[in-house]
């Protein structure tokens, strides 16, 4: 154990080092701005076999057995949440966002009163929705046998190149150990919280979970997941995951 681990595990309640706990939450922040898809409709809200991608991404997650409960968080003055039929499930809650992911993230675990330090936390993209239940089951069973939690992930196959200032090819990156990061994301919620507040406290927006974890001196579990469960950044993505969906039904 380094030095920085050893102090950033001696801030932790000592009932953390040891507690056990089997319940889990979720967290979806769904309030973004999606600018780099563009449209009117914002991106949780677009439709892909016959559901939201919000819905979707819900869908997953409530089947997760030990769930508690969670929260959606939602952009402020959104009205397309509540005309949802997900919207009156009775496991689900909602909370408003901020303008950027992690501050959107820490709002809905602040606004999990129910949580205890010690409960787990999912934190699930919103235009994630095609998750498999395979993946979200090897998670959980990765994270409830690790003391820091982790998240499902992907070793890049593809040759990395790293560009110059003018869209060049400065040099490459060797792929070995190199890993891109999925959703969900599981934490402890005490620690997770700490982490998110330290780090936006800092100055630093953490563009996910892990990233905050990771600087508080821990190190994150890689759980390998499948290509399927692709985000939705760009139009194109639409197509491609509503191929994904028919896949895993396939499967199912």
């Amino acid at each position: 154990m380094t030095a920085r681990t050893s102090q950033a595990r001696s801030r932790l309640p000592r009932r953390l080092e040891t507690a056990v706990s089997e319940r889990i939450w979720f967290v979806i922040p769904a309030a973004g701005a999606s600018s780099r898809f563009g449209g009117s409709v914002p991106k949780p809200y677009l439709r892909i076999a016959g559901r939201s991608l919000l819905e979707h991404a819900l869908r997953a997650l409530l089947r997760c057995p030990g769930l508690a409960g969670g929260i959606v968080v939602t952009a402020a003055g959104d009205r397309r949440w509540s005309r949802l039929p997900a919207s009156i499930r009775r496991r689900v809650t909602t909370t408003t966002g901020a303008a950027t992911r992690a501050r959107s993230v820490l709002q809905g675990l602040q606004a999990l009163s129910a949580a205890a330090p010690e409960d787990w936390v999912l934190v699930h993209d919103a235009a994630r929705p095609c998750l498999p239940a395979g993946d979200l089951a090897a998670l959980v069973a990765a994270c409830r046998r690790d003391t820091v939690g982790g998240l499902l992930a992907l070793p890049i196959a593809e040759t990395v190149k790293l560009a110059d200032g003018d869209g060049r090819c400065g040099r490459s990156v060797p792929r070995d150990g190199l890993w891109r990061a999925q959703t969900p994301q599981m934490f402890r919620h005490g620690p997770l919280l700490r982490a998110l507040s330290r780090a936006l406290e800092e100055g630093i927006e953490p563009t996910d979970e892990a990233v905050a974890i990771e600087r508080l001196g821990l190190r994150p579990r890689l759980v390998e997941g499948s290509p399927l469960n692709i985000k939705v950044t760009r139009p194109a993505d639409l197509a491609l995951a509503s191929v994904a969906l028919r896949l895993l039904r396939g499967k199912s």
